[in-house]
């Protein structure tokens, strides 16, 4: 085989490498469902084209791995020792940019010395899974054991260190998959907590070629980011306060003119024995005390000091909750509606109560459907489970 050709497969593997099974599809890999429930035998999933999607997924996984066994093994076996690294550094460097692990993980098994490939800037494949923010490969340093100690001390050719890297400006396109700048920023910083905590204490007080310690780094790539942050978490927050107000208003209206009106006797509500108004007051107190806690919780962003470290939990948090009191009280607000509607005008016909109940979700489902991402992300991002640390026992 042509040296340009190996260069070109091992290339086309490292940008084209397929993901493995995650554990749903794990879950209905192969065609053996033989278990029966409520009578139904599940041997005919092997039938559903979601099966054989998973299926041809596991095959290309599996004919990828073996074609790049092949090609480092017929590197090793057929070209001279000297020679090795001409052939799979630019596909290592290009699976540590692609965040392809295991491509990484198979070059460095079949030949070892590959573990020290550098890009032309001087970087070896930790320092640049930090500086293209891949965490997978990156990840691949708490299962070393020799060579942990020396990534975590190496440094470029102008001066930086592992921490100096973490805290360049991500590349847009890793940060173009993050909604929001606000996120973006609690990415970074992410990120920078992570690589200083797996670091030397030493790192993070260590100045480059130009007289910068990480953190003055960090300040310098990130100021753009963090304004940006500023202005999406401000716009954001001053939309959700004029929506958390508008709602306010019009449940403490409802609140003191109450459908059907108060007996001119004692004052007490006319239906106050009816069960829809009694939906009707709770929905109503709740939404009312829920949106004036998210209008609070908006304006307390709106006067945030929006400093950096203020990206990375607090502010992300007081947003999370803003946007949930902000939807449970619009639920509850378009619950005492429906329930006000059905005391007006359907207490002799019930059958109203299908479209009254239709009608009050479409808003709610709107809701979900629009803003839920947003919150998703945001819990996903402060309190899911991290991206790094020891993914596998196995030794690397």
């Amino acid at each position: 085989m042509p040296l340009t050709e190996i260069h070109n497969v091992l290339m086309a593997i490292a940008q084209n490498f397929p993901s493995k099974l995650n554990f749903w599809e794990r879950m209905f890999e192969g065609s053996t469902c033989s278990f029966i429930i409520l009578g139904y035998n599940f041997k005919l999933l092997s039938r559903f084209k979601f099966v054989e999607a998973i299926e041809r997924k596991q095959k290309n996984y599996n004919d990828a791995k073996n074609l790049l066994k092949y090609m480092c093994l017929f590197i090793k076996s057929k070209t001279d020792a000297s020679s090795h690294h001409e052939h799979y550094i630019n596909a290592i460097l290009e699976a540590t940019r692609q965040n392809a692990d295991e491509v990484v993980k198979i070059i460095v098994s079949e030949l070892p010395n590959a573990i020290w490939s550098t890009n032309e800037h001087g970087h070896n494949i930790i320092q640049y899974a930090v500086i293209t923010r891949s965490e997978k490969v990156y990840n691949l340093l708490y299962q070393m054991s020799g060579h942990k100690n020396i990534y975590k001390t190496i440094k470029d050719p102008f001066g930086n260190n592992l921490l100096h890297l973490a805290a360049r400006l991500a590349p847009s396109d890793k940060l173009n998959h993050i909604s929001g700048a606000a996120l973006q920023i609690q990415s970074e910083l992410k990120w920078f907590k992570e690589v200083q905590e797996s670091a030397w204490s030493l790192n993070s007080i260590q100045k480059n070629s130009s007289g910068e310690t990480p953190q003055m780094v960090f300040t310098k790539e990130h100021k753009e980011l963090v304004i940006e942050g500023e202005k999406w978490m401000k716009e954001t927050a001053q939309s959700y306060t004029i929506t958390a107000a508008l709602i306010m208003t019009i449940v403490f209206a409802a609140a003191i003119t109450v459908p059907g009106g108060n007996n001119q006797d004692n004052g007490i509500p006319e239906f106050t024995n009816k069960t829809a108004f009694k939906v009707f007051a709770i929905a109503d107190a709740i939404s009312l005390f829920t949106s004036a806690t998210s209008l609070l919780i908006f304006l307390s962003i709106l006067t945030a000091r929006f400093s950096e470290q203020d990206f990375l939990f607090k502010l992300p948090t007081k947003l999370m909750i803003g946007l949930t009191t902000l939807f449970v009280s619009t639920t509850a607000m378009l619950v005492a509606f429906g329930a006000t509607l059905y005391l007006m005008f359907c207490r002799n016909n019930p059958r109203m109560l299908v479209p009254v109940a239709a009608l009050t979700c479409l808003p709610i489902a709107c809701f979900l459907t629009l803003q839920f991402p947003l919150i998703k992300d945001l819990w996903t991002n402060t309190y899911g489970r991290s991206i790094f640390g020891k993914k596998s026992y196995l030794p690397f």
